[in-house]
């Protein structure tokens, strides 16, 4: 017996030209992708700003009212810090403020100190609770949004009857100023007003939604007129884009946490959706209870189990336990033959002696190799069961 072998190459070994030709579909379809979006992130690095951007040219970006205010003389202005902002706070330019939310709270209040008494027109759009308690004292945000995005104006400011029916339902606000303009009203609380300042012609003009200003919602209802009106009276228009690079947002002690940044109700959503996968886990799980052997639909050669489990046994990697069970089986097979029970073909005292005296051979090696120790390779265990079955052929033999 020699313990020399090769290991054979089964269907269980793809050879590298089999991997190649599997998997180079799905290669060239990742490639066409990673190629495609390299493509489209260079053709749009140059027009892709982002939302309330009046340089984009996207559906929610503010191009075309931009476009628009520059054919009526009104040359508009990006700034992206505050002390900018601050410094266009003038009686001849309108301040919009994209998203104030994004403000911390010192930048609120130093924002506020600016446009009080500019004499200029401030546009805040859709500022939350907090932001627009801060920015216009005595100006609170309703918790709950308004149900429909187009809505008349009913109310006598000037800019909002020539523009008529207009998309500015989403946040409603409440104030205590009793000069204020409340327009385009869902359920009797206003979706814009019009605040004017203590002293002077400036005011301030809180906007419930940003639809108005956007490039694909521009052409419908009177959401141009209202939105030319709104930032074309001065002659200069600064679009304050909040950064988070503005050094005035750092070291002001109001960092807001993760959650903070978060959407009003993602506690309610997570929740949902955590119920959800519990439902679906509980619908697609199997029934508790005791298993319940069926009859195999097909006959299965016993060649092909042996090939089955042996490809089991070496994805695994598990060479002990696919030598243990050669051993046991063949240690099943000789017990009968040597006139040992099978009840006890597995203990070293009762098998060894009668296989020794049946072969008159070296029980030291028939120890070691019925029941010694795990195969450290594949080629070692491929010799070991030509060894056992060498031994067993041996045995049976006349």
């Amino acid at each position: 017996m020699t313990a020399e072998a090769t290991l054979p190459t089964t269907s269980a070994s793809p050879t590298a030209r089999q991997v190649w030709t599997r998997a180079r579909g799905i290669a060239l379809a990742v490639v066409l992708l990673l190629a495609g979006a390299v493509v489209i992130a260079v053709v749009r690095s140059d027009t892709r700003h982002g939302d309330l951007d009046p340089r984009s040219v996207d559906p929610y970006g503010s191009r075309a009212v931009a476009e628009l205010l520059a054919d009526r003389g009104v040359s508009t202005r990006v700034v992206t810090t505050l002390d900018e902002a601050r410094a266009a706070a003038t009686p001849d330019t309108t301040l919009l403020v994209a998203v104030p939310d994004l403000l911390t709270n010192r930048q609120q209040s130093g924002l506020h100190s600016a446009i009080s008494d500019s004499g200029g027109r401030t546009v805040l759009v859709a500022p939350g609770s907090s932001s627009v308690e801060k920015l216009v004292p005595g100006v609170t945000a309703d918790p709950a949004t308004s149900f429909d995005s187009t809505l008349a104006p009913a109310c006598r400011l000037p800019a909002a009857q020539r523009a008529g029916s207009a998309d500015t339902g989403g946040i409603r606000y409440t104030t205590t100023h009793l000069d204020a303009d409340k327009c385009y009203p869902s359920e009797r609380l206003a979706t814009l007003l019009r605040v004017p300042q203590t002293s002077g012609d400036g005011d301030t003009v809180v906007l419930g939604a940003p639809d108005i200003l956007f490039n694909d919602r521009l052409d419908e209802q009177g959401n141009a007129s209202l939105a030319l009106q709104l930032l074309g009276s001065r002659p200069h228009l600064v679009w304050y884009l909040p950064s988070l690079s503005d050094s005035s947002a750092a070291g002001s002690g109001d960092e807001k946490s993760f959650f903070d940044l978060l959407p009003d109700g993602w506690i309610w959503g997570t929740v949902q959706l955590f119920v959800a996968a519990a439902l679906t886990a509980l619908w697609r799980a199997r029934r508790l209870g005791p298993l319940v052997p069926e009859r195999l639909p097909v006959a299965i050669r016993a060649s092909e189990t042996v090939e089955g489990r042996a490809r089991l046994y070496r994805k695994a990697n598990a060479r002990d336990r696919a030598a243990a069970a050669l051993r046991s089986t063949t240690r099943t097979r000789l017990a009968p033959l040597v006139g040992v029970p099978i009840s006890q073909a597995h203990a070293p005292e009762a098998l060894l002696p009668a296989l020794s005296a049946h072969l008159h051979g070296d029980g030291q090696a028939q120890h070691s190799l019925l029941f010694g120790p795990p195969p450290g390779d594949d080629a070692a265990l491929i010799a070991l069961a030509d060894q056992l079955d060498a031994l067993e052929r041996e045995v049976r033999r006349p």
